[in-house]
């Protein structure tokens, strides 16, 4: 059996100084949307990073309590309180009907429900996928965008808002940096 180990690690050994280190995928641009409740109060950050292996979407926000919340990009870039509805409604191009599992969804602005932990953290990173950030079909038009986090869980079916409940949570997308 001694005799045999060496021949089964050299192999395993020779093939391993052949493998290559995953590339990072290279950011080529980022927006933010510093994320605030009714009462202005700080509630934790968004941002969507266009990379050369797609575009992501991260949340980190601290919720009013443990639980489940509707979240969506909105076709507006303004917050203001108490209800939001500046925010205009979700962000929606192609005009297609909302949600995941509508067989006329779903908008570009469909997010997935996050989950609130005991200790109210909501984080999350999310590929997002057939979207623009910029010009006249883009996030980022003349009017900009924001994200909005909704009191409830969304069902994923029911148009316009998914039974979502009302608007808690605002942050307006801004420009970071492009290459």
């Amino acid at each position: 059996m001694r005799k045999l180990l060496p021949i089964l690690i050299i192999p395993t050994l020779a093939s391993c100084s052949t493998m290559q280190s995953t590339k990072t995928a290279e950011v080529l641009e980022v927006v933010t949307a510093d994320l605030a409740r009714a009462d202005g109060s700080w509630a934790g950050v968004a941002t969507i990073s266009k990379r050369t292996d797609g575009i992501f979407f991260s949340l980190t926000a601290e919720a009013p309590s443990a639980g489940t919340y509707g979240m969506h990009l909105h076709a507006v870039g303004k917050c203001q309180g108490p209800d939001f509805t500046s925010a205009g409604p979700h962000w929606n191009p192609a005009m297609k009907q909302h949600g995941r599992d509508n067989p006329m969804g779903a908008h570009d602005g469909d997010l997935p429900n996050v989950d609130a932990t005991a200790d109210r953290k909501i984080t999350l990173e999310y590929k997002l996928t057939d979207i623009v950030l910029s010009g006249p079909m883009g996030l980022l038009d003349a009017d900009g965008g924001s994200l909005i986090i909704h009191e409830k869980a969304d069902d994923y079916k029911t148009d316009p808002s998914g039974n979502s409940g009302k608007r808690i949570i605002c942050g307006v997308f801004k420009s970071g940096n492009r290459s």
